[in-house]
Formats: C-alpha cells, structure tokens, sequence
C-alpha cells in the first residue's frame, strides 16, 4: 500500500533520518561562535518552544490504557526537533536541567490542559532526579497548580549517563516516593547500569528494552531474556512493560509470556492528542490471546460448543400484550427468567424477571400500566446472537458490550429470527464446564491438550474432510540430558519444546497436543507448515544450547557409563519431527493417522541432528 513502509524499511528509514538530523544539528550549531551558539538553545527555553507527545501503555490483560509517556519534541522547523538532538545540544552548552525543566513542565501542563485519563510516565534523568533544583519543590507546586495528583504521575528514570551515587538515588526516590509518585525504570537491558538500579531502587515498573522485544516472535533467546525478566518481576512485585511492539506477532509473543503492559507504534504511535481506546484489532488480538489454548483446539468436542447449546425455549409475547399478562406469567412460574417480545418471528425485547418486579412492585404500578402495551416497557434493543456463534467468541463479544447484557439476559436467532432466550449465567456455567473438560485432558506440566483432544481433533478433520499435516515430535537423547543434567531440568527441556511448538503454531488455524513426556503433536493446517517445522528446528537448536555446559556444548555431548558398566558417548539433545500429510478421505480413523505419523517420526530419529522428514508414500498414493 502507498505511503505505508514494511517494519524493516521504516526501521531503514528511521536511521537515515536519524544521521540526516545529526548532520543538519552540528551544522545549525556549529554556525555560531561562542555565546551565540547557545541562543538557539536559550531562545527554545525562553520562548517555551517545546511541545508534548502522548504515546498509550497498554493493560494486556484488559486491552485498557495504563496511562501515557509523556515524550517531548523542539521546534519542528528547527534540526533540534528530535529529542536525541535537543538534549545532546542542550548537554553540550551546560542547559540539560534548564531543558529537562522545561520539558517536564510542558508534558504536565499539556497532560492537565487535555485532561488524558489513567497515569503519566515522566521521564526524569538521574541527574535531574538527584539535584538540589529538582527537589526544591518546584515540580510539585506546579503539578497542584494543574490539579495533578502524585498518585498519577510515574517518573521513569531515562539512563544516557552511568550511574555511580545509588545512595543518592535511592535517596531521592524515598523523597518523591513519600509524596506519592512511583518509580519505572527505563530501557532495561540497554543501559549503563539498568540490572544494578532495579536492585537498588525497587521500581514500581521496569521497561524492557526494544531490542530485546523487537523480533522477539522469531528469535528464542529474545524471548527466554523476555521471560527470565518477567520471572523476575514477577516474584519482586515489579510489572514488566515491553517496548517497542511493532507487528502483530510481537505483541503476541510478549502477551503469550505473561507480560502485563506494552507500548509501541502497533499499538498506538506517539501523538499530540493520543487515542483514549486501544483499536478494535489490538483489543482483538489481546482477548484472542487470553484463550489462544482454547482457540488451538476448538475443534474438540468440550471446545466446538455453540450458543445453540445455551438456548432456553421461551413462549414469546407480541408488542401489545398487556402488561398484565406478564405479571400473571412470573407469577405461576417461578422458575421463568426471560420474556422475549417478538413479532412475525423478528425480537424486539427482552423482559428480565428482575427489573420487571423491581419496577412494578411499587404501589398502584400494576393498576396504573396493567392494561398497557408491553412494548412500552422494552429498554433499548437486545443482544442478539445468533445459535451458531462459538461460545469462546461470545464471551469476548460480551466483554466489549454492556455489562447489562450479562445480567439482563440475551436472545438466540437462527438466521434473525426469534429461537430462544439466554442468561449469563448459564453462559459462565457452560464455560467453566468446558474450562473443566479441558484441564481433565490437558497435560499437568505444559497444559496442552493431552491424548482424548488430540484423537478427537483428528477424528474431526477427518469427517470434516480437512486436509492437514500432522506432526509427531520427539526429543533425540533426552534420557542421557535427564540423567546428568536431573529430572528438574529435563520438565525445563520439556517445557522448552513445547513453547517452541506453540510458537510454530498459527492459533487460528493449527493444533497443538502433548502426548506425555517429551512426545509432541502438531496438525496443522497453515499452507506454510512446512517452513513452521523448518522454523520450530531453528529455534529449538539455539535454545536448547543454554541449557547445556561450556564443556558439553564443545565436545558436542557427554558420556554416560551404562549398565555394562562401559562409557558410552551421548549428542546433544535433537528434534526430530515426523511429517505426515493427510488428505480427504486418505485415512478412515485416528488410529490409522497416528500409526502413520509414528512411522514418520521413527524415519526422522533416524537422521542426526534436528530434522525434519515428511512422509511422501501416502501422498503420492
């Protein structure tokens, strides 16, 4: 699409940008002798020149915004527009702390002036975090001018200078922090001294470095760096913000591991007046996120339930039935919840027990509006779903609508018209049980679908006549790996591997299951499933390695003694994956794909190393 740049070319761009204002900035200032090159740095400052940027920090387990960074820009016709160039100009003339003030000042009053919602992430030096100026007050008084709580505003600490005095910092910090403000941690990772400060200040907030996010999707050892920190985090009640999220793969990934907030131009790109709502996609592929297992295997009979299955039958009224007959119908059922108004089959409302007692209970009600219309009494239009909607997706409909819905109750159609009523408590009561099935099935160390789902998802893309691949993993020399290495890193390898599948997996249109032990099963039906494996044997190579030793890892293995009692060398640990492709009508039952695919798989240990062997005999037959 014109005008739009692919990531890589806009990261390309970026750069060229980048040392296109570094030339133009030496150039704008080095064209001033003496004093007078500070003017342009003194006419920004006493002009007030600068102007504000909000970019969104994202809940990802809500899709909701945390707050906003508050990020500062120069004058855009002047070559001190960038930040980069503003305050490495401003470090050269001796005005860092004048410039920093400045724009402390403007990203507050501008955060005041549009009254943004959530909280504020200030960016603050060390150095400015640790002057006598800074902690005169002078910040503060200005925040009670705007009206700005403490309990709002979060100062993330930008690292461009290493940091020696933590005694200060930590100092300083206790000062803010008694006032109310909370402390983030910028660019961890990336910096002089990010770990050293984590330790020593106790951050509310720690911010993962781009590079550290960006590819993150593709890279194993991105993403064990990514869940290292989260484990970290997680267990010194720090929350963990991923930078950087530019595709939709990443925020994914980062989502996948736990993570609880994110910030990025897929998100949300800095703006002067930032969006209040994160976009119907982000929400979408956030709450797809919150059930990406369900989703993997939502062929299964506990998972394929629709909201057919939630359908109460309910006799429906006409608009004009008076409202009298609906005091008589509650009242000689107990047990009835919903009275939908329907005509000529279309529904025009629904009429909850509850709100209808609750309105007519008081005195002379009934004698007043007992011979009305009972259309008078429909608030608003129901929620219509139709019967064929899968229940995992209505529950994220749900979510996005009023939360009256879930209590009011709603109405099931086929093809638009009436069927029958629904409550969310039956929905809740349906999902719990299908939460139940699944973790009966699932395998305790990785949840992943265990032996009944994965039979019964075969079994359906067979009578759905689906074409598929399906993949029988298997770990190469894993017994030696458990027995030197012990059983609690041998579940770690496990684990290992099953993230990687997972990874491989398009959670739309692929599955997942673990057998047990270090036996995996992937069907898959991604046209690109064979660059997936390809892909999964990469990334499983350069991971496992970090679990090996130096000394392991060079000699390329390790020996064991055997029960003969005789030394006997062992590889490293290898993936082997059996491909067997499927086509309509090939294979009659479960039990014939899986005998196929272990033949495959026995054919795949048989080639050293990772490897990939695709069964062609069933495909050419």
């Amino acid at each position: 699409m014109p005008g739009i740049l692919p990531v890589e070319k806009y990261r390309t761009a970026a750069r060229a940008q980048f040392l296109a204002d570094q030339i133009m900035a030496e150039h704008f200032l080095s064209s001033h002798d003496g004093e007078q090159s500070v003017n342009p740095l003194h006419e920004i400052i006493d002009q007030r020149r600068l102007s504000a940027l909000f970019q969104p920090i994202i809940n990802l387990g809500h899709a909701d915004f945390l707050g906003f960074e508050g990020l500062i820009r120069g004058p855009a016709d002047s070559p001190l527009h960038t930040p980069i160039k503003l305050f490495g100009a401003a470090e050269q003339h001796g005005l860092s702390l004048e410039v920093e003030m400045l724009s402390r000042q403007t990203v507050l009053e501008t955060f005041a002036t549009q009254n943004l919602p959530g909280n504020l992430f200030l960016n603050v030096s060390p150095e400015a975090l640790t002057h006598p100026d800074f902690r005169n007050g002078q910040t503060l008084d200005f925040m009670r001018e705007l009206n700005i709580d403490p309990a709002r505003i979060v100062i993330e600490l930008t690292e461009n200078q290493p940091v020696f005095d933590f005694a200060a910092m930590r100092d300083a910090l206790l000062h803010y922090r008694a006032m109310g403000f909370r402390v983030a941690i910028d660019d961890l990772g990336e910096g002089f001294s990010s770990l050293r400060l984590w330790l020593e200040l106790r951050p509310e907030f720690v911010k993962i470095d781009m590079s550290f996010v960006q590819g993150c999707d593709l890279d194993p050892i991105k993403l064990q760096f990514l869940k290292s920190i989260q484990h970290i985090a997680a267990s010194c009640g720090t929350q963990v913000i991923a930078e950087g999220i530019e595709t939709e793969a990443e925020l994914r990934a980062v989502k996948d591991l736990g993570i609880a907030l994110g910030q990025g131009y897929f998100i949300a790109r800095p703006h002067a007046t930032p969006l209040l709502l994160a976009a119907d996609d982000t929400r979408r592929i956030i709450h797809e996120s919150n059930t990406a297992k369900t989703s993997r295997h939502a062929n299964s009979p506990c998972t394929r339930a629709t909201a057919c299955k939630l359908t109460t039958p309910a006799k429906p009224v006409q608009p004009e039935t008076p409202i009298d007959h609906l005091f008589d119908r509650f009242y000689t059922d107990p047990a009835l919840h919903l009275i939908p108004v329907v005509d000529n089959d279309v529904p025009l409302g629904l009429i909850n027990r509850h709100s209808f007692i609750e309105r007519f209970s008081k005195p002379y009600q009934r004698e007043l509006h007992g011979k009305e219309p009972c259309r008078k009494i429909i608030s608003g239009a129901p929620l219509l779903v139709e019967k064929n909607m899968p229940l995992a997706e209505l529950s994220h409909f749900l979510s996005e609508t009023d939360s009256h819905h879930l209590t009011e109750g709603f109405i099931i159609t086929e093809n638009g018209s009436y069927m029958g009523v629904a409550s969310g408590q039956d929905l809740l009561r349906e999902l719990t049980q299908m939460q139940l099935e699944a973790a009966r099935y699932a395998n305790p160390l990785t949840s992943l679908p265990g032996n009944v789902p994965i039979n019964d998802h075969i079994e359906h893309l067979l009578q759905a006549h689906i074409p598929f691949v399906a993949c029988y993993t298997d770990l190469d020399h894993f017994k030696p790996f458990n027995d030197i290495y012990g059983y609690g890193k041998g579940d770690e390898m496990i684990r290992l591997t099953g993230r990687i599948l997972n990874w491989s997996c398009d959670p739309k249109l692929d599955f997942i299951g673990h057998i047990g032990g270090d036996d995996f099963v992937l069907l898959l039906q991604s046209p690109n499933w064979h660059a997936r494996c390809e892909q999964a044997l990469r990334s499983f190579e350069q991971a496992a390695e970090l679990m090996f030793t130096e000394e392991h890892r060079s000699a390329g293995g390790y020996t064991t003694e055997g029960r003969d009692g005789k030394q006997q060398f062992h590889p490293l640990t290898s993936l082997s994956i059996g491909a067997l492709k499927v086509a309509p009508g090939e294979f009659t039952s479960y039990l014939e794909v899986s005998a196929a695919m272990t033949d495959a798989k026995k054919m795949a240990k048989k080639i050293s190393g990772n490897s990939l062997f695709v069964e062609q005999r069933h495909a050419e037959a």
